[in-house]
């Protein structure tokens, strides 16, 4: 069973800067499409960014020019790289892992593996 660990996540000023990072138990990565959502309190999960194995990436419009999502080499952790963060930002973030690369990248149900999330919060 493959699982998912996030971490990084804290308190950070507006304009302030996160890494988020979620490491895999194995080299999924490397086969499965990897992305990071986001969930406020009272709201859905939603998209945030994804990568593919090919390193193919996309992003929801409110991120984009301020995160950057991205594997190492080795295919076994993925990044989050988030700057210029706003306090509409404040979410907890979940690693997600997708065996199935072309169903839709932004639909939860695409997604086959989970981490537990991680609290980010910005302050104004």
């Amino acid at each position: 069973q493959v699982q998912l660990v996030e971490s990084g996540g804290g308190l950070v000023q507006a304009g302030g800067s996160l890494r988020l990072s979620c490491a895999a138990s194995g080299r999924i990565f490397s086969t499965h499409r990897a992305a990071w959502f986001r969930q406020a309190p009272g709201k859905e999960r939603e998209f945030v960014a994804a990568i593919t194995p090919s390193g193919s990436t996309n992003y929801t419009d409110s991120v984009k020019g301020r995160f950057a999502i991205s594997t190492d080499n080795a295919k076994n952790t993925v990044v989050l790289q988030m700057y210029s963060l706003k306090p509409e930002d404040t979410a907890v973030y979940y690693c997600a892992g997708a065996s199935a690369i072309h169903t839709p990248v932004v639909a939860t149900a695409s997604y086959d593996y989970w981490g537990q999330g991680t609290q980010v919060t910005v302050s104004s």
